[in-house]
């Protein structure tokens, strides 16, 4: 059986995971809201922190199999995806 992958941030459920270039390397992020046209995702800060981000909700979506990303891939994600603390 096939299955279908959204192709649009508004396809995604509140609390979907996906993943999200920063800067510097690959962080993992939730679907925190959607109100109106804007999406916001929270992402996880490798100190521990979080911070927010808007997007629109026709932002196209891509797929490593079943892992959703915000951006093309252009590089492994895996060699570049961030340390967070373990500690707390």
């Amino acid at each position: 059986m096939e299955t279908s992958h959204p192709k649009i941030l508004a396809d995604l459920p509140i609390g979907s995971r996906l993943i999200v270039r920063s800067k510097k390397d690959w962080r993992s992020a939730a679907i925190s809201k959607i109100i109106e046209e804007t999406v916001t995702l929270v992402v996880s800060s490798p100190t521990g922190f979080s911070y927010r981000l808007k997007r629109n909700l026709k932002t196209e979506i891509f797929f490593d199999g079943e892992i959703p990303f915000l951006e093309i891939l252009e590089e492994n994600w895996r060699k570049n995806f961030v340390r967070y603390d373990f500690r707390w």
